[in-house]
C-alpha cells in the first residue's frame, strides 16, 4: 500500500474523531487499551507488516515521548525496522542458489555410460578419464553419481557371469525336461537352444532316453539344422548319463567344444532352464497330455510359435526368426488354442507300455 494512502486513512480517522465529544473519545480509548491488553496476553509476538510499521513510525514521530508509553514498539524497534528496510532496498538478488552448483546432466550421463561400458573402471579411473577430457569434477562427486544410479564398485561389476560367458562363446545349450501324461507315463523331451538368437531346435520325445537315442538325436540335429549351427563354438550341457562320449564326439567333429556345467548348478545352463519355464507356463501346465503323438505335436507347434512369432525382450521384442509381415500374421496362434486342441484319447488297454 503506498504511503499517501496510509496518511489519507490517518487524516480521515482524525477528522471523524474531531467531530465527536471528548467523553466518547475517552471511553473508546479506555476500551481499546483494555482490548489491547487482552490481545497481548494471547499473542507473544504479533505479526507486523510493512504497512503497520509505516503507520506506527509516522504517528510516533508526531506524538510526544510521554504519550508513547505502553506501545507495542520502542524507539529501538523503529530504528531496527528502518535499518532493515534500507538493507533490503540495496541488497542485490542472488545470481544462483547457495551451495555447490549441480553437476550438468550431460556430465552425469557420461559418467554412468563410462561405468556401464567399462565394468573394470572404478570411480577414480573414471575421474581420471574425465580429467583427460577436460571435465573438472571431484572424485567424490563421481562416486556419488555412481551410487545414485545403483552402480556397484568395479570389483563387483567386473566379475564374468554365466550369461556373459555363454554369449562370448556363441554357445548352443541342450537339456531334457519331463512330461507326465494322464496315465502317469513319463516322457523325456530333448531340445537345443541357440544362446545368441534364442532359436529353439526340437530333438525328440522318448520314454527311455538312452545314450544311443541321445546320440542319434544329435546326428538328426545336424542333418536338419546344420546351417543354423555354423557360428556355434560350444555346447553347454549338464552331466546327465544320457550324454555319452559318442554324443560329444558328434559335436567335436563339427568343431564345437563341450562345456559341462557344474554339478547341481542349473544357473550355469540358464538359457535352457528359462525356456523350460516358458513352455511349462504357457503350454504344459495348462494342458493334459494323453500320449506320445499329442505331446510331440504340441511341443513342435509351440517351438514354431516361439521361434517365429513370440516376442523376446532381449531381441527388442522380435522373434528369433525374423519373418515378413504377412508371414508373421499368418503364424499368429493364440495361446488358448493349445488348450482347445482335441487330444487323441488312447485306449489304456491297447496303449503300449514302452
Amino acid at each position: 500500500m503506498p504511503v499517501f494512502h496510509i496518511f489519507y486513512r490517518l487524516l480521515a480517522d482524525l477528522a471523524r474523531l474531531a467531530v465527536r465529544s471528548g467523553r466518547s473519545k475517552d471511553l473508546e480509548i479506555i476500551v481499546l487499551r483494555h482490548q489491547l491488553q487482552v490481545l497481548r496476553r494471547q499473542v507473544d509476538r504479533p505479526a507486523v507488516t510493512d504497512d503497520d510499521r509505516t503507520l506506527l513510525g509516522a504517528i510516533a514521530a508526531a506524538l510526544p515521548r510521554r504519550l508513547r508509553h505502553g506501545w507495542m514498539v520502542t524507539p529501538d524497534t523503529l530504528l531496527r525496522w528502518h535499518r532493515r528496510r534500507i538493507a533490503r532496498h540495496w541488497t542485490q538478488p542472488r545470481s544462483r542458489p547457495p551451495g555447490r552448483p549441480p553437476t550438468a546432466v550431460e556430465l552425469r550421463q557420461l559418467i554412468v555410460g563410462l561405468a556401464r561400458e567399462n565394468p573394470t573402471w572404478g570411480h577414480r579411473r573414471i575421474h581420471g578419464e574425465l580429467g583427460g577430457l577436460g571435465h573438472k569434477i571431484a572424485s567424490s562427486t563421481v562416486w556419488k553419481i555412481l551410487k545414485d544410479n545403483n552402480i556397484d564398485p568395479a570389483p563387483d561389476r567386473s566379475e564374468v557371469t554365466w550369461t556373459e560367458f555363454l554369449h562370448s562363446q556363441a554357445a548352443v545349450a541342450c537339456d531334457f525336461f519331463t512330461v507326465d501324461t494322464a496315465f502317469f507315463r513319463r516322457y523325456y523331451v530333448l531340445f537345443f537352444i541357440q544362446v545368441e538368437t534364442r532359436q529353439v531346435f526340437y530333438a525328440g520325445v522318448t520314454a527311455n532316453p538312452t545314450g544311443a537315442w541321445t546320440s542319434q538325436a544329435a546326428r538328426n540335429l545336424f542333418l536338419r539344422h546344420a546351417d543354423h549351427l555354423d557360428s556355434a563354438r560350444a555346447l553347454v550341457r549338464d552331466r546327465a548319463s544320457q550324454f555319452i562320449d559318442p554324443f560329444d564326439k558328434i559335436f567335436r567333429t563339427e568343431g564345437i567344444k563341450i562345456l559341462n556345467t557344474p554339478v547341481r548348478t542349473p544357473v550355469a545352463n540358464t538359457f535352457a532352464e528359462r525356456w523350460i519355464g516358458s513352455i511349462r507356463r504357457e503350454l504344459l501346465d495348462r494342458t493334459i497330455i494323453w500320449n506320445h503323438r499329442q505331446l510331440e505335436r504340441l511341443v513342435t507347434d509351440y517351438i514354431a510359435h516361439y521361434n517365429q512369432h513370440r516376442p523376446h525382450r532381449s531381441l527388442q521384442q522380435r522373434p528369433p526368426e525374423v519373418t515378413r509381415p504377412h508371414e508373421a500374421l499368418a503364424m499368429i496362434r493364440p495361446a488358448d488354442t493349445y488348450l482347445t486342441t482335441t487330444p487323441n484319447f488312447p485306449n489304456p488297454e491297447t496303449e503300449p507300455s514302452s
